[in-house]
């Protein structure tokens, strides 16, 4: 069996690997068995984990998401993953990959990949909700698919807030820390990267979205969670990497009935329009998908000259 540790992995990925894989992912959505996801917990109802099956004509696997919220007191993140993959023959697994830096330009690679096929081409202010782990991957994906000259960064803790745009223009990005109203109001892009949980409010007022804005949300990846509210659905076209999914998991659970969701994938291959004009708000409903975590997988098995 192949174990491939965490240190190989994030060696190996980069945005251009993330992007490529996402891509790949999503186009084969339309033909393949896209497999539902489960979030359930550890013996301690706060530690959470998730189980992303997937399936292609030619390999299988299980990626292991865990969200563990006490770990930085032991020196560790909050976040971890790890990716199973068959033996396509015997059932069994043929190898390990430790994924936890990959992951989190996996999932920017989504939201990136949305923003895309739906955001204007002239985009150039992007906000971001969340100043967590993820936040700087998203920031530095859409960067690369859009000319995005201004990053507004928005963030219940103010200090990190602040060091996360210091961070951000340390890397040439142009941040600057915002209010949430403030943010919408100026933003071409908002992406959402916050662990908002069941009950929360949302990050902000659905009336302070301008029309033409596109929004990439990733933090509602459980039932109850919640990052936008409810009444922005009737505004926008809503995209999603798993119809069904999103509205079991997803930020979609919170859509009223009849809201309709198109799968980015569907977009991606052309089977499906995307942004109609330029006053379109568009969302992106990004709970995650086990395919994107098997090409992921194996493009970074590809890289290391390995095949399965």
């Amino acid at each position: 069996m192949l174990y491939v540790t965490e240190q190989q992995t994030a060696a190996l990925v980069d945005e251009v690997l993330a992007f490529d894989a996402a891509r790949a992912a999503f186009a084969a959505t339309v033909d393949a068995a896209v497999l539902p996801s489960l979030v359930v917990h550890g013996s301690d109802p706060r530690n959470r984990f998730s189980l992303k099956p997937s399936a292609s004509a030619t390999h299988a696997g299980v990626k292991i998401g865990t969200f563990w919220p006490d770990n930085p007191a032991q020196g560790l993140p909050r976040h971890h993953s790890t990716l199973l993959l068959f033996d396509q023959t015997i059932g069994r697994i043929a190898a390990v990959l430790e994924v936890g830096t990959a992951n989190a330009y996996r999932t920017a690679a989504a939201d990136a990949l949305a923003v895309d096929l739906l955001a204007r081409t002239d985009a150039a202010t992007l906000a971001v909700f969340g100043t967590g782990h993820q936040a700087a991957y998203e920031v530095r994906a859409v960067s690369r698919v859009r000319p995005i000259s201004t990053v507004l960064v928005v963030g219940r803790d103010k200090d990190r807030a602040g060091r996360l745009a210091a961070q951000l223009t340390a890397e040439g990005h142009g941040a600057q820390t915002s209010s949430a109203e403030e943010a919408c109001v100026r933003a071409d892009v908002i992406v959402t990267a916050t662990t908002a949980q069941a009950g929360t409010p949302p990050l902000f007022e659905a009336d302070w979205v301008r029309p033409g804005t596109h929004i990439s949300c990733m933090g509602a990846d459980a039932p109850g969670k919640r990052e936008l509210p409810p009444e922005l659905f009737a505004r926008a076209r809503v995209f999603c990497d798993l119809p069904e999914q999103a509205r079991r998991m997803g930020e979609s659970q919170h859509a009223p009935q009849g809201t309709v969701l198109t799968a980015l994938g569907a977009v991606l291959t052309g089977r499906a329009p995307g942004r109609g004009g330029n006053d379109d708000i568009t969302v992106f409903d990004s709970s995650g998908i086990g395919l994107q975590d098997l090409c992921l997988g194996l493009a970074l098995l590809k890289k290391m000259d390995i095949t399965l």
